[in-house]
């Protein structure tokens, strides 16, 4: 069980005070890092009115590069290879991030992959990833990643309507034509193999089977639907005192999904829901109690935990710690980084006295925060991660339990 500090500043908020070497002593070790998010562009050409990035409240991008140098890259490919190596592990992940990580250049990307590929052979693998918007994404860049196996996950919130509610250009035009160009030459057939899936922010407004269906059309292999960034300081938009909309919503997409007569997509939040339900651990650091592992390198090399957690607060990401001179088992041992590997010893008290608990995981992280008691909270969207589990728990027994009855 978490002990909280109170106070009113982030240094005097939980987990600040979380003792490492006591969680040392007491046997536990921390999980490398296996993921690591490159932020080859601190810039983006979308003016997203819900962005955690540039519109809540960390502004740090505004004192980072526009650019990761070349210089940061090498250092990076070196860190990664060296943490890899020093871990045992034959495998990681990178994936290219913004910003926008396409503003960055064709030739500048081609760099990155070539050098941490180069870096890290013959004895660790590196599977890559790029997190885009889609405006950008021509042949040219698509050329690049059948070259290095980068696959492409993009950024989409439904129909027209819908996706042109928020995610705008910066003179106010929507951008669902254009992202809508550049998934047509992804899920074309000289590139589709590359198409990772989309990933949808949820508005309340917009209709849950129009949304879905709408992405459904471009085929993708994987669904992200994500909640508004949030916390009980800055509540998401439309969260009630009482009532339940957001489960509400995913439940309606949950039952046309489950329902389907063929699985026509894997949507990431109700898969992991239900490997929990089952008993098997969680591969998201959405839900769940598994050990988060992924570290974050911004433009200027500084590394940093998950950047969601900059919708919090100022410098609610940052560790102090830089590429140049400071290796990735160093950020292990920061009581912040740790706080994400510890499983239920993290969670408040009033989340482990709830029975789903360990399938909730406490929610995700950022939307625990509090002023006065950090992130030793339950998730802003309790009640909604609540009535949404027990829905799909619900569902999953009544299938389970005419299997058993079929089989006796």
């Amino acid at each position: 069980m978490i002990s909280v500090t109170m106070g009113g500043t982030p240094e005097a908020e939980w987990p600040a005070a979380l003792n490492v070497q006591t969680l040392l002593e007491e046997g536990w070790r921390p999980t490398p890092f296996r993921q690591f998010v490159l932020k080859m562009h601190s810039r983006c050409n979308l003016a997203c009115d819900y962005c955690y990035m540039y519109e809540m409240a960390d502004q740090g991008w505004r004192r980072q590069p526009r650019r990761m140098s070349r210089t940061t890259i090498d250092q990076v490919a070196t860190r990664i290879t060296e943490h890899a190596r020093d871990a045992g592990l034959p495998r990681v992940d990178v994936i290219l991030h913004g910003g926008e990580p396409l503003l960055a250049g064709l030739e500048h990307l081609r760099y990155a992959l070539e050098t941490i590929h180069s870096t890290a052979a013959p004895n660790v693998s590196v599977g890559f990833h790029v997190q885009t918007n889609g405006v950008l994404l021509d042949s040219s860049f698509l050329e690049l990643f059948d070259e290095h196996d980068v696959h492409v996950s993009v950024s989409l919130d439904g129909d027209q309507k819908g996706h042109d509610r928020h995610r705008l250009r910066k003179n106010g035009d929507g951008s669902h034509n254009e992202v809508t160009q550049g998934l047509q030459r992804l899920t074309g057939p000289a590139y589709q193999r590359l198409f990772s899936g989309l990933l949808c922010t949820i508005d309340l407004a917009n209709d849950p089977l129009v949304t879905y269906e709408a992405l459904l059309g471009h085929g993708p292999p994987t669904m992200d639907f994500l909640l508004p960034h949030g916390n009980w300081e800055e509540p998401p938009p439309g969260l009630p005192a009482d009532g339940t909309p957001y489960a509400d919503w995913l439940i309606a997409v949950f039952d046309r999904w489950y329902h389907a007569p063929v699985r026509e997509t894997r949507i990431r939040l109700f898969s992991e829901i239900i490997r929990l339900l089952l008993g098997r651990p969680s591969h998201s650091e959405s839900i769940g109690l598994s050990p988060v592992a992924v570290a974050v390198v911004e433009t200027n090399g500084g590394i940093e935990q998950v950047d969601t957690l900059k919708s919090a607060y100022d410098g609610a990401a940052g560790t102090s710690l830089h590429i140049r001179r400071d290796p990735f088992e160093t950020a292990l041992m920061i009581p912040a980084i740790a706080a994400r590997q510890i499983g239920r010893r993290a969670l408040s008290t009033d989340c482990l006295a709830c029975p789903l608990h360990r399938v909730c995981g406490g929610g995700l992280y950022a939307h625990r925060y509090r002023s006065g008691t950090g992130f030793a909270n339950p998730s802003v969207y309790c009640r909604d991660l609540f009535r949404l589990i027990t829905h799909i728990r619900d569902v999953v027994a009544r299938d389970v339990g005419d299997l058993k009855r079929r089989a006796t």
